[in-house]
């Protein structure tokens, strides 16, 4: 199974384009925050693909900035750079993003909105706020 689920923040606006044959492809990272222990993170960027329709939604809706969730397939590709070296690239290909906050909101782990874009593409918000757990005696499992 190739399976990747990550949530973080877009490190910079998605660009939109076009294949030879017209299919659009949208190219955009994401900066994802991985705790090492109390107090301790470090920070992953992952490079996201998304085709058609939800490429062309993330390159409309989605800006520098903005909180997103990613589920999607790890695709590993090698190349030849311009010196002739042999490169690796590890690619995302989104199959679902779920748009988490939107630029106009200041967001934070413990308080954000979330934004969900219907089939008419309209917008609509649910508050979600989220309590800290302060013990691992708190948590139910």
């Amino acid at each position: 199974m190739n399976k990747a689920i990550l949530i973080g923040n877009l490190t910079r606006d998605p660009e939109l384009a076009e294949t030879k044959d017209g299919i659009a492809v949208c190219r955009f990272s994401i900066a994802v925050n991985r705790y090492i222990r109390a107090g301790e993170s470090q920070t992953d960027f992952f490079n996201i693909v998304a085709w058609r329709g939800l490429g062309e939604n993330v390159a409309k809706y989605c800006k520098k900035g903005q909180k997103v969730a990613i589920v999607g397939s790890i695709q590993v590709r090698n190349y030849e750079d311009r010196d002739g070296n042999m490169r690796t690239a590890i690619d995302i290909i989104a199959s679902d993003v779920e748009f988490i906050s939107s630029l106009n909101n200041n967001t934070n782990d413990r308080d954000f909105t979330t934004n969900d874009i219907s089939a008419t593409n309209t917008r609509s918000e649910k508050k979600v706020t989220l309590q800290p757990i302060d013990d691992d005696d708190d948590i139910p499992f």
